[in-house]
């Protein structure tokens, strides 16, 4: 339908003479707006006879002036996940959007672009960006109409206590949500788009929004005061992921991203690869300082989700004449032992190095490794050289969610290499009680994984930045068995993924779930091997 149809003359295609009413006819809802609209659907009742529209319901629909261009909105072009600036002006102060075409516009006052907008295009409905107010331009007034709650909840989704709380239950799962083309999605499993190399990005977003005490803490966020706008736009980023009436089954992190480019200084960019294991520790620790946190425990959500206490042993490496050449040096109990507590956001965990000559059949042969074997760097008894000095690492407290970061990637002055060995691991029920040092008291140590992220290259030891591809694989619902699902996420590719097939990847990134709940042995949830 074009514009000129919508709202000038009278058509006589149209069955609805409340549209026809010109906007120099109708300015407000008014007695005297009433008379000319009664006025002109006298003039018009043969018309609305042969149309098989009674004079009287006419009336009564064009004395509802606040219903005028209402069917000129077109959904299907809204898209409120880019930056909120005026499209002529790129101000980002008194923004509007054409609810019409999709456009964004500074004001409404007469001299406003919304207003110059609205009367030479013809699109006569605006949206306030900030307030979710809908306006008529340019006549100016208000519109309270029932229709449009979709466009305002698409715009500034709100939850509540008791919807969060079952977002990661399986009922969660049990009934999916549908956007306008009536495609299926599940909120919190949507797309994020791939604008041009910030998929390293998007798993890391990804990953930390199905983390449930800080997505809990985003969706039920209302940000309104002097807090950051990293923060302010990445609960609203959180919200659109988890949105369960969605116009189209993706979401866009352009918005977020855009001041993550600003705030980082140009470190983590949109048009270049880069490392999710760094992004990921300096936006915790950017978020932290934005809740107001401070080097105290539990002073954010950051710190109560996922901040845990290390040991760390050192001691001087001393060299004596009757050590064997191949003999490691290992703690001597009679001499000084250095000890300290450090506070951690996530391990790292040493991958043991390929094998450097192979022949034509070890080639074909990837090397694995168990996880438990990696994790015995934080056992308190496995030693490390590095600088002079023997180390030794065991885990004081562990926080409900542990970030484990397998370090894959290493340099030397002339190339990044990649180490391909795969990790072997369980699903859930892994026990860290062997890596910890702590009193009877401390919580539970069995953990169950909810986000893997791994990378994929071309063959190679080479860390070929080119051809990296970055995916996610999260976990829906809980418990195990039926009642638990996976899906492996890929920019705005979304599938269900065989839990056997999760352990084939090469993982960077894990973040385990604290068990709240020991099972029984009688049902046999203790642990879920892939």
């Amino acid at each position: 339908m074009s514009t000129s149809s919508k709202h000038a003359g009278v058509s006589e295609e149209s069955s609805r003479p409340a549209k026809r009413v010109r906007v120099d006819e109708v300015t407000k809802p008014s007695g005297k707006a009433v008379e000319a609209t009664a006025a002109l659907a006298d003039d018009g009742s043969e018309e609305d006879e042969e149309d098989g529209v009674s004079g009287g319901v006419a009336q009564a629909e064009l004395s509802k002036a606040s219903d005028l261009y209402l069917d000129t909105i077109n959904r299907a072009v809204l898209d409120f996940d880019f930056e909120k600036v005026c499209s002529v002006s790129l101000s980002n102060i008194n923004i509007y959007g054409c609810l019409v075409c999709g456009k964004y516009f500074q004001g409404r006052g007469r001299n406003s672009y919304a207003f110059a907008h609205a009367i030479h295009d013809d699109h006569h409905v605006f949206i306030n960006l900030e307030t979710t107010k809908v306006y008529v331009l340019p006549d100016g007034y208000l519109v309270s109409d029932p229709s449009l709650e979709d466009i305002a909840f698409v715009l500034s989704p709100a939850f509540t206590s008791a919807s969060t709380s079952k977002l990661s239950s399986p009922t969660h799962l049990q009934k999916p949500s549908y956007d306008l083309s009536n495609h299926p999605y599940t909120p919190g499993y949507i797309g994020l788009n791939n604008i041009k190399r910030n998929d390293y990005l998007n798993v890391v977003i990804h990953s930390l929004l199905h983390v449930a005490p800080l997505r809990d803490h985003l969706l039920l966020s209302t940000y309104r005061g002097k807090e950051t706008e990293l923060l302010k736009r990445f609960g609203g980023l959180a919200k659109k992921l988890w949105n369960p009436r969605l116009f189209k089954s993706q979401v866009s992190p352009h918005e977020f991203l855009q001041e993550v480019n600003r705030a980082s200084a140009g470190k983590f960019s949109l048009e270049k690869q880069g490392d999710p294991v760094e992004f990921l520790g300096w936006l915790l620790n950017r978020l932290h300082k934005d809740m107001g946190g401070t080097k105290k425990k539990n002073s954010s959500v950051i710190f109560s989700t996922f901040q845990g206490e290390v040991r760390m042993e050192t001691q001087q490496v001393l060299v004596r004449p009757d050590t064997g050449t191949n003999e490691k040096p290992l703690f001597d109990i009679d001499r000084e032992i250095k000890s300290t507590v450090s506070p951690f956001l996530f391990l790292a965990v040493d991958l043991p190095p390929p094998p450097l000559f192979q022949d034509s059949v070890e080639k074909n042969i990837i090397p694995q490794v168990s996880i438990q074997s990696v994790l015995a760097k934080y056992d308190g008894e496995k030693t490390q050289e590095s600088v002079g000095q023997l180390r030794r690492f065991k885990c004081q407290r562990l926080p409900p969610y542990i970030i484990l970061h397998f370090k894959r990637f290493t340099k030397n002055q002339f190339v990044e290499e990649k180490n391909p060995t795969i990790v072997n691991f369980p699903l859930r029920g892994l026990d860290f009680r062997e890596y910890l040092d702590a009193p009877s008291s401390h919580p539970g140590a069995v953990y169950d994984l909810i986000a893997n992220v791994t990378h994929e290259s071309a063959a190679g030891t080479t860390h070929d930045k080119e051809s990296t591809v970055w995916k996610v694989h999260l976990r829906a619902g809980a418990g195990g068995g039926e009642n638990e699902k996976w899906f492996q996420i890929q920019d705005l590719i979304v599938e269900e993924i065989r839990k056997e097939m999760i352990v084939l990847g090469e993982t960077i990134l894990q973040i385990w779930e604290r068990r709240t709940e020991t099972p029984s042995p009688a049902n046999g949830m203790d642990v879920d091997k892939p």
